[in-house]
């Protein structure tokens, strides 16, 4: 705990490190209204108020978590394709960026198994996936160190393929990413419940003995080159991660933190069941 302005804390000072606005703590009042007796509420409304602000208002940019290098072999040495992508899918008022996309890239652990059943929508050995904003990659070798740790995967691509799908093909699924060459080092902390009840003031056990160890996990990652000029409590929408604020107490130029607000509605990642069929 770092004192009454940890991310972790419903203090005002908590809520606004963590990347909570003043117009969601507003809506959140307004929805749970006033009554004279005591009354529980679900951590959930909170989320989905700060979810409802920053949909229409966070950039979107990519950011990987948990790295993976993969080189993409038939790509040219040294180039550097410069792509100009939207800020958001729906309101052109936010801009565009420019996203370097290069011979090495960054995707998440998450994204990649050896082998997987159908329902896996991402890389797979000898599959392919397409990268989010560029072109469609297949795996065809996995590097691992002495311990059996990938360190490494190398790809081909397909150059006709920027932006959309090859026709006749099947590709599991879009994945982010970010370039090895151009990109921003960054901190990230991922946030849980600080406890492990829901409503610990009404456990007769210590407060203390009911604290959530994994309350905070920091990770170390990379996020867009677009980034290197974000000021503290910029608000983004990591895609396919969830929304973060850059911390405005420990956030650096080049050396950014940044804070999970609160995740996505998770409705493209499901727990794989065995595929029977």
């Amino acid at each position: 705990m770092s004192g009454w302005d940890d991310p972790r804390l419903p203090t005002i000072t908590g809520l606004r490190r963590r990347g909570y606005t003043p117009a969601s703590i507003r809506e959140f009042c307004r929805r749970i209204g006033v009554t004279k007796s005591d009354n529980n509420v679900e951590l959930a409304m909170l989320q989905s108020v700060i979810r409802d602000d920053l949909e229409d208002k966070a950039p979107r940019v990519m950011g990987v978590l948990n790295p993976l290098k993969v080189v993409i072999e038939n790509y040219p040495e040294g180039q550097v394709e410069n792509l100009t992508v939207a800020n958001h899918p729906k309101i052109d008022a936010l801009g565009t960026r420019t996203l370097p996309f290069t011979r090495e890239v960054y995707i998440d652990r998450e994204d990649f198994r050896e082998e997987a059943n159908r329902k896996y929508k991402r890389l797979v050995t000898d599959g392919e996936v397409r990268l989010r904003y560029g072109y469609v990659i297949k795996a065809h070798q996995v590097i691992k160190d002495d311990a059996g740790q990938i360190i490494e995967l190398r790809c081909t691509y397909d150059p006709e393929t920027l932006g959309e799908n090859p026709v006749g093909r099947k590709v599991r699924g879009v994945i982010h990413w970010v370039s090895a060459q151009q990109n921003q080092p960054a901190e990230i902390r991922l946030f849980e419940p600080l406890f492990t009840v829901d409503f610990p003031d009404a456990s007769d056990q210590d407060y203390r003995d009911l604290l959530n160890a994994d309350s905070c996990t920091i990770v170390q990652g990379f996020v867009e080159a677009s980034l290197a000029d974000a000021t503290v409590e910029q608000r983004f929408q990591f895609e396919r991660e969830g929304y973060f604020c850059i911390d405005n107490k420990d956030s650096k130029p080049n050396q950014l933190v940044f804070n999970r607000v609160v995740g996505l509605r998770d409705s493209w990642a499901k727990v794989e069941q065995p595929d029977d069929n």
